[in-house]
């Protein structure tokens, strides 16, 4: 075939395909009174090489010998797979007793293993496994509580000399602060107690009434959501919303500072931590607890009436007037009392676990985890010793 100008045509040769890579081999024999490892081939782009375990199988069948040579024939490119198996030769070798002589590998090698072999490995940066016995585990547990215990008596013993420097006018805060802290804990928290503690009206609204309407008493159903809500869960509530709320914002807070080494800080300047961080928030839980307990309960005897009057035939003056009669001022006081009693709690161990904080960012998560939940503990328990208090006084 020829061109428009005559000339010859010819059809355009594909490019030649490039040779696959020659294997890596690796082989194992006697040479006199030595015992050879040989390596040859491409130990970089084949598509597979001998390893580890194709070295130590034939090691365990190649002849015994106290001197061992590790040689390189017809060796292409090489990367650290040929590296990790002269490695094992070496390590292998030296723990059998064996004299390994790696002169017969490119100096490049030579200079990785020599570097790999001239730091040893660290034994102590491995986790251990075995399990130690259950007595030391039993001791140690038992040396963390008594720390643990020991820590929080020492934090609560230092807020109480806080408030007597506070009564005396010693105590150094500022007052701007601790109003910053009323309004957070107080003010913007309303929206959120409000809602919670209606929903729980509701729910006892809700359950007394489908078990009260069966024996004809459905105007007990006030008696039983203003008694529950007034004595026991309004504060309840209330004080898990904000051991939830603002206990994890002061963990989060005091840790961040910690971990900021602001609280050192203060420390150096001889300004007490307790005084300027923990003391006002302190006092600020303590005073806005029992108002928010009031307008819990003033939402919960709500939430319980709304469902009365929907599911009942009560009128909005019958309720009222039962639930009057039904809350006494003891039982209104004592809800009002714990509430301020769970707001100190709530306060207390939240700048606990913020002090006790890490050095760490993951510290942080951990210190408002532990407030959350070392909070929340602590209000069930004192509100479950305040109940056997009270039986026990027949309040």
């Amino acid at each position: 075939m020829t061109g428009a100008a005559g000339m010859p045509m010819t059809a355009s040769a594909a490019p030649p395909r490039p040779a696959s890579a020659p294997a890596a081999r690796l082989a194992v024999r006697a040479a006199g009174d030595d015992l050879v490892v040989e390596f040859g081939g491409d130990w970089k782009n084949a598509p597979r090489a001998p390893g580890v375990a194709d070295l130590e199988a034939q090691l365990a069948a190649g002849p015994h010998a106290a001197r061992w040579r590790v040689v390189g024939r017809e060796l292409g490119p090489w990367d650290s797979r040929l590296l990790a198996v002269v490695l094992r030769v070496v390590e292998r070798g030296e723990h059998q007793g064996r004299t390994v002589d790696i002169r017969g590998v490119p100096e490049g090698l030579q200079k990785l293993v020599r570097l790999a072999r001239a730091v040893p490995e660290r034994t102590d940066v491995h986790r251990g496994t075995a399990r130690e016995p259950w007595r030391q585990r039993l001791g140690e547990g038992a040396m963390a509580r008594a720390r643990g215990v020991r820590d929080v008596v020492a934090f609560v013993g230092e807020c109480a000399q806080g408030v007597g420097r506070l009564v005396r006018g010693r105590a150094q805060y500022r007052w701007r602060d601790a109003w910053v802290i009323i309004q957070e804990s107080g003010a913007e928290a309303l929206p959120i107690v409000l809602l919670i503690n209606l929903l729980v009206g509701l729910i006892l609204g809700f359950v007394g009434a489908v078990q009260l309407a069966r024996f004809g008493a459905s105007i007990y159903v006030a008696d039983l959501v203003g008694i529950a809500v007034t004595r026991e869960m309004g504060c309840m509530m209330t004080g898990i919303i904000m051991c939830g709320r603002t206990g994890a914002a002061f963990a989060a807070q005091l840790g961040t500072m910690k971990v900021n080494e602001e609280i050192d800080a203060f420390r150096a300047l001889a300004i007490s931590p307790t005084d300027f961080l923990v003391l006002p928030r302190v006092v600020a839980l303590a005073l806005m607890m029992p108002l928010l307990v009031v307008f819990g309960n003033l939402m919960g005897i709500l939430g319980g009436m709304a469902v009365a009057l929907a599911m009942l035939d009560l009128s909005l003056v019958e309720y009222w007037n039962e639930t009057v009669a039904a809350v006494t001022l003891t039982n209104y006081l004592l809800g009002v009392a714990k509430g301020a009693c769970f707001g100190i709690l709530v306060a207390v161990t939240g700048c606990l676990r913020g002090i006790q904080c890490g050095s760490n960012a993951a510290a942080v998560g951990h210190a408002t985890t532990s407030a959350v939940v070392t909070g929340i503990t602590a209000i069930i328990a004192a509100d479950a010793l305040c109940a056997v208090l009270c039986n026990v006084l027949g309040i």
